[in-house]
C-alpha cells in the first residue's frame, strides 16, 4: 500500500496527510483494551505531567497491543512509500497519548512546538535535540468536532521552519521548548477530527500540539516516531533540506515537475 500522488502533494504543501480508515478495528480494540486495563490499576498524580509530555501506561508502549497499531497494518507500508522500503530504523514502541476532559471553558488554544526540544518532563537532554523523520498518529477514539483533545498541526510550517533554518542557522533548537522554537508569524491551525483507525502522517518539522478537551469523553491515540536508518549523520542538514529523508518524496518537488 502506497501513498497517492495527491495524498504526497498534501504532505510536501501542508506538512501531514490525513488517512481514514488504515487501521482495523481489531488492532484499535486491542490497543483500547490493554490502555484501559493499565488506566485501571491506577495512576500516579504525581506523575500526570510526565506521563502527558512522554506516555501513558508507559509498561504496555512496547507491547503487541500497541507496536502492532503501526507494524501489522498498512500504516507501515504508507510510511515506508516516502522514507523507503527497509529505510526506516526498527520501531520497538509507540507513546499512548490520552487527553481526558477538563473543565476549562471556554478552552484555551493549542500551543505549537516541534519534538525533541528539551523540556523539563518529557526525557529530553538539555542542550540535545532528539529529531525524527515522520511522526504517525493513529486515532483510538471518535473525534468528530474541535476541542476535544485534537491532535492540531499548523499547515506548511515545515517549510516555514526550513527557511528559516537556512536563514538563521539551527542553534537556537537546542534552548529547549519554548525558548528554542523560531519566533515567525504561523498560519492558522487545523484541529484533526476522524474516527477510530484513522492515521495522520506528518513530517518531523511540522509544528503541532493539541487542545484542550472539553468533550465528555476522553481521547485516545497513539503516536510513533520513525526515524531513516541514516538519520543520526544528517539530522541537522535535515532541518534546513526537509526531504532529504524523504525520497519517495521526489515526484511532487518543484524540481522534479520542472524537469519532466
Amino acid at each position: 500500500m502506497e501513498l497517492t500522488y495527491r495524498q504526497k502533494q498534501h504532505i510536501y504543501e501542508y506538512g501531514y496527510v490525513h488517512i481514514p480508515g488504515v487501521v482495523p478495528h481489531i488492532r484499535v480494540d486491542a490497543a483500547l483494551r490493554a490502555i484501559n486495563h493499565s488506566v485501571g490499576q491506577g495512576m500516579d498524580p504525581a506523575q500526570m505531567n510526565k506521563y502527558r509530555a512522554q506516555t501513558f501506561c508507559p509498561e504496555i508502549t512496547r507491547t503487541p497491543p500497541i507496536t502492532d497499531l503501526l507494524l501489522k497494518t498498512p500504516a507501515w507500508e504508507l510510511a515506508e512509500s516516502v522514507i523507503g522500503e527497509g529505510q526506516i530504523q526498527p520501531v520497538t514502541g509507540g507513546q499512548v497519548a490520552l487527553r481526558f476532559p477538563g473543565l476549562q471553558d471556554p478552552p484555551g488554544p493549542a500551543r505549537p512546538h516541534i519534538d525533541g526540544l528539551h523540556s523539563p518532563n518529557n526525557g529530553v537532554p538539555a542542550g540535545t535535540l532528539a529529531s525524527f523523520t515522520m511522526l504517525v498518529g493513529i486515532l483510538l477514539s471518535d473525534l468528530p468536532g474541535p476541542d476535544a483533545g485534537n491532535f492540531t498541526v499548523w499547515p506548511g510550517t515545515h517549510r516555514l521552519y526550513e527557511r528559516y533554518f537556512r536563514e538563521h542557522g539551527t542553534e537556537e533548537l537546542l534552548r529547549g521548548m519554548g525558548g528554542g522554537m523560531p519566533n515567525i508569524p504561523l498560519p492558522d491551525p487545523v484541529q484533526i477530527t476522524g474516527r477510530p483507525g484513522d492515521i495522520v502522517l506528518c513530517h518531523y518539522q511540522l509544528a503541532h500540539g493539541v487542545t484542550p478537551n472539553v468533550s465528555p469523553h476522553p481521547r485516545y491515540a497513539a503516536f510513533f516516531r520513525l526515524s531513516h536508518v541514516e538519520h543520526a549523520a544528517h539530522k541537522i542538514a535535515a532541518l534546513t533540506d526537509i526531504w532529504l529523508a524523504w525520497p519517495g518524496m521526489r515526484p511532487v518537488l518543484p524540481e522534479a515537475r520542472q524537469d519532466s
